[in-house]
């Protein structure tokens, strides 16, 4: 972005001012506007795309979305979420959360998180809340790295997952560096890097009874990948839905299937549910699982409109005003879903990521913005 503001992005940032002082107060405002400003793709360079640029601008229509802080928080009696940081002004890229079920000897952990930093933090909050207590088994809802990639951190505990989860971490391996180059708040440099697969998979209905609570694991794909486990607690009315809900975040569907993961949260929305913790974003509920599911239907809708036309996904990415989810962190994402979309209506999705469709799409996308943005 160049030194000079446009009218609009002036008052863009000033309804960004207006929210913002009441979010995070004088002290944390030049660490939002400076995010607001930026509207960094923080999703393709993980997946080794090129960057989806430039991004669309704060909508001042549109309500902002909240901030939320790091914590491990009791949900019920020996049920924790850990919830990772994120919202306006904090990087939402892979920091996702992690459940706890805690029993009278050992625990269950629910999902590994994606660097050391977050894992060991978790682990250090789950020693100091538990007494010490081991963590005997943890269950990976699916495969994808910010999930999985801080197994080896919980060994020697057992780890499960569903078939395909366990399948794609073993195909990840070898292409998985010795080691993780030092980052601030993601590892500091000394610590080799091993990817673990889980040893044990189920297909679906594992039940634990623990720390006196039913927790009924459950398959619930496909949807965002082929491999999805939720973990459902009937007593308590309480969901962990893993990365079939993005909350305030738009979801991700880089390998996903749109149309079963909405009838997925349908599904979930005839439960009898009160709370879900969602992979990304703050503990919520159906209202928040609704509204994420909104996102998609409004997609798909606008995106088969560009398709019968013969516009290309990166074009019709291009075209598409999202309206308030503009505002979600995350925008980038509408090139990557579009692709997934097209895959769909083509007949030609899999389990894979389309890496040479999204990356023809994100080129055509950056190219047809860049002109816009120079008229």
């Amino acid at each position: 972005m160049g030194d000079k503001l446009t009218r609009r992005e002036m008052v863009a940032r000033t309804a960004w001012v207006g929210a913002a002082s009441v979010l995070a107060g004088a002290g944390g405002l030049e660490v939002l506007l400076g995010q607001a400003g930026q509207r960094v793709d923080e999703s393709s360079s993980r997946m080794g795309w090129p960057a989806v640029t430039p991004l669309p601008p704060v909508n001042d229509k549109y309500p902002l979305m909240p901030t939320w802080k790091t914590d491990l928080r009791q949900l019920a009696p020996n049920v924790y979420v850990y919830q990772q940081q994120g919202g306006t002004g904090f990087p939402n890229a892979g920091i996702s959360n992690a459940g706890l079920f805690v029993g009278e000897d050992w625990s269950v952990a629910l999902d590994a998180l994606g660097f050391p930093v977050q894992t060991k933090a978790f682990l250090a909050a789950a020693k100091k809340t538990t007494g010490g207590k081991p963590i005997a088994q943890l269950i990976n809802t699916h495969h994808h790295g910010d999930h999985v990639a801080g197994n080896q951190f919980f060994l020697p505990a057992q780890i499960l997952s569903h078939p395909y989860c366990r399948q794609e971490v073993l195909k990840a391996v070898p292409a998985t560096p010795k080691s993780w180059p030092k980052q601030e708040g993601v590892a500091d440099g000394t610590e080799v890097r091993k990817l673990t697969p889980p040893s044990i998979t189920f297909e679906d209905n594992l039940t634990y009874n623990i720390g006196g609570n039913v927790v009924e694991f459950h398959f619930a794909g496909p949807a965002h990948t082929w491999g999805d486990i939720t973990a459902y607690l009937p007593q308590h009315k309480i969901l962990f839905a893993g990365d079939l809900a993005f909350f305030h975040l738009v979801p991700y569907a880089h390998n996903g299937y749109i149309t079963k993961w909405l009838e997925s949260v349908d599904k979930i929305m005839k439960m009898d549910v009160d709370t879900i913790v969602p992979g990304h974003g703050p503990v919520g509920g159906k209202k928040d699982l609704a509204e994420m599911a909104e996102y998609f239907r409004f997609l798909k809708v606008e995106a088969k409109k560009r398709y019968d036309a013969g516009m290309t996904a990166g074009a019709a990415a291009a075209d598409i005003k999202m309206g308030k989810f503009d505002n979600w962190m995350g925008p980038e994402r509408i090139v990557m879903n579009t692709v997934r979309l097209y895959d769909e209506f083509k007949g030609t999705l899999t389990p894979d990521i389309d890496n040479e469709s999204t990356k023809r799409a994100i080129a055509e996308y950056d190219s047809i913005k860049a002109k816009k943005q120079s008229t």
